[in-house]
């Protein structure tokens, strides 16, 4: 049977199910498809991870479940989110697995110059921050041997980010993009590869259980740099930033329910976040990968 188990697909998913494979390990990737990375040490199985008894059997010797399904839309998380949670502690105290989750900032809620270390008191207010905060307690709270694993918006190839989402569409189009932003805020951006190896290593060390910690990130850049970066990188004219007005996505969040959770989170965006991860790098000796080799890497993938 598998010794890893992850749930979800994803950039993460996805990231950790290669790291795993490549290292050798027996890996089941858990998706509703049945979708996931090609490899002869990966089985996909198609399933539904809501489900706890399918779940269970699914899990059966597993070492380590990796929680890493995130719904594709914010407007789609409390109902969707809970269940699996619900699951996939269920599944890993039936068979004493570790369960390893991938976490954000979103609990923190904002905080003064947008700092947070993990130490930081989790002090959400709006509906995304609290449900990740009940979640996070729920694992804590069931005795299961758990971590969670906090990052900041991803970069790297196949990451659902602000390059791909924002910055690749119009420099490839030649056009303006419009960001809902502050250009020149400093922002912490987690290079999905390294959320994967801190899920692997965390998941498998016992001094990581029982606590939430931070993914080592590149320092902390400007989206207007990280930008001209790309552009650079890809040989192409910096692209035309248009910054939206905070007050826009507000406005349209009052007709359009994804506008409106989208600003719920804005204040990592008109403003600086900085998320500090000196207590993971010091107790596990990881690091973040340099920055120019992440953009690279996703320039190569965007232009292939």
């Amino acid at each position: 049977m598998a010794m890893h188990v992850i749930i979800g697909a994803g950039s993460i998913g996805t990231n950790v199910a290669r790291l795993l494979a490549a290292r050798g390990e027996s890996v089941r990737i858990v998706t509703r498809s049945g979708s996931g990375p090609a490899y002869p040490q990966v089985e996909r199985v198609a399933a539904d991870a809501s489900d706890p008894d399918r779940l269970t059997e699914l899990t059966l010797d597993a070492k380590v479940i990796y929680h890493c399904a995130n719904p594709p839309s914010y407007t789609m998380w409390e109902r969707l989110l809970p269940p699996i949670q619900t699951a996939v502690i269920e599944a890993a105290t039936a068979n004493k697995a570790v369960l390893a989750i991938t976490g954000s900032m979103y609990a923190y809620g904002p905080q003064p110059g947008g700092v947070m270390n993990e130490y930081t008191p989790m002090a959400a207010t709006g509906p995304k921050g609290l449900l990740r905060k009940r979640l996070w307690e729920q694992a804590l709270n069931s005795g299961v041997r758990t971590v969670e694993v906090r990052g900041c918006d991803y970069i790297g190839r196949d990451s659902n980010g602000v390059f791909s989402i924002v910055i690749e569409p119009a420099m490839k189009a030649g056009r303006a993009a419009w960001v809902p932003a502050d250009l020149d805020a400093p922002h912490t951006f987690t290079f999905n590869g390294d959320m994967a190896r801190a899920l692997v290593a965390l998941g498998n060390d016992e001094r990581a259980w029982g606590q939430a910690w931070h993914v080592p990130s590149p320092p902390a850049i400007s989206i207007r740099e990280l930008a001209r970066r790309y552009a650079a990188a890809a040989g192409r004219p910096p692209v035309k930033l248009i910054p939206l007005p905070r007050a826009a996505m507000r406005t349209a969040g009052l007709l359009v329910p994804a506008a409106r959770e989208m600003a719920e989170m804005d204040y990592q965006w008109y403003s600086p976040l900085l998320m500090d991860a000196s207590k993971t790098a010091d107790t596990f000796g990881l690091t973040a990968t340099d920055l120019d080799i992440i953009i690279n890497d996703q320039v190569s993938a965007a232009a292939a």
